[in-house]
């Protein structure tokens, strides 16, 4: 669980971030679950959107991607989402104390 000092870090770091990942009108299917693994992996903090031709709520969307791949959702603005996973092999980002 990240802490409101966490959550301010990650999201000024997402700021600047342009988002990587996509989800359209067919939703959590199980490759965009799969990318978004691979992709927390890789980087821990990810920027995705979900487009307008989704009739899916964004919150929800991003919230039930987060439980399915074991991340934090970060933040939810408009269509945009943020995901932070710590890396198991190699964690890149810091948290200030």
């Amino acid at each position: 669980m990240l802490t409101g000092k966490q959550k301010g870090y990650l999201r000024s770091m997402g700021n600047e971030m342009v988002p990587i990942l996509q989800v359209g009108k067919g939703g959590l299917v199980e490759t965009v679950v799969m990318q978004t693994d691979e992709a927390l992996e890789a980087r821990e903090l990810i920027k995705g959107r979900i487009l307008q031709n989704s009739s899916e709520e964004p919150k929800i969307v991003a919230a039930e991607l987060a439980k399915q791949t074991g991340a934090e959702l970060v933040q939810v603005i408009g269509r945009n989402f943020l995901l932070f996973r710590q890396s198991k092999h190699k964690p890149v980002i810091v948290f200030p104390k």
